[in-house]
C-alpha cells in the first residue's frame, strides 16, 4: 500500500548533473519528512539530504552540500534530489525515505525512516 519509487538513476561522467525523483503513494505525504540516502557496495547506508514537511528546512551531508538540492512537491506527492558536479565517489544506490514521528534533529539517521523505496543506481565514471 505504501510505496516509494525512485527513478532517474543513470550512468554519467564526472562533472555531469542528474535529478532523481521519488514518487509516493499510500500515506499522507505532506506529514512526512522526506530524505535521501545512498549506499555504495560494501559500505553502510549514509545520509544525503532531508527536507521538512513544507520544504522550508533542509539538511545535507557535508560531502554533497553545495552540489545537491533536495525538494518536494506536496501537490504531487513527490520528492526530488538534484545533483550537480557529480564525482566518482557519488556512485551508489540512492534511496528515498519517509519519516513521520522522528525529530528533525535526527533526520540524518536511517533508523528514523519508516518507509523506503527500492533505490535507483547512479554510476559516476571518472
Amino acid at each position: 500500500q505504501i510505496q516509494l519509487v525512485e527513478s532517474g538513476g543513470r550512468s554519467v561522467q564526472a562533472g555531469d548533473s542528474l535529478t532523481l525523483s521519488c514518487a509516493t503513494s499510500g500515506f499522507s505525504f505532506s506529514r512526512y519528512v522526506m530524505g535521501w540516502f545512498r549506499q555504495a557496495p560494501v559500505k553502510e547506508r549514509e545520509f544525503v539530504a532531508a527536507v521538512s514537511w513544507k520544504g522550508d528546512m533542509t539538511r545535507y551531508a557535508d560531502s554533497v552540500k553545495g552540489r545537491f538540492t533536495i525538494s518536494r512537491d506536496n501537490a504531487k506527492n513527490t520528492a526530488s534530489l538534484r545533483m550537480s558536479s557529480l564525482k566518482p565517489e557519488d556512485t551508489a544506490v540512492y534511496y528515498c525515505a519517509a519519516s513521520y514521528e522522528s525529530n528533525w534533529s535526527s533526520m540524518y539517521i536511517p533508523q528514523v525512516y519508516a518507509h523506503w523505496g527500492k533505490g535507483t543506481l547512479v554510476n559516476v565514471s571518472s
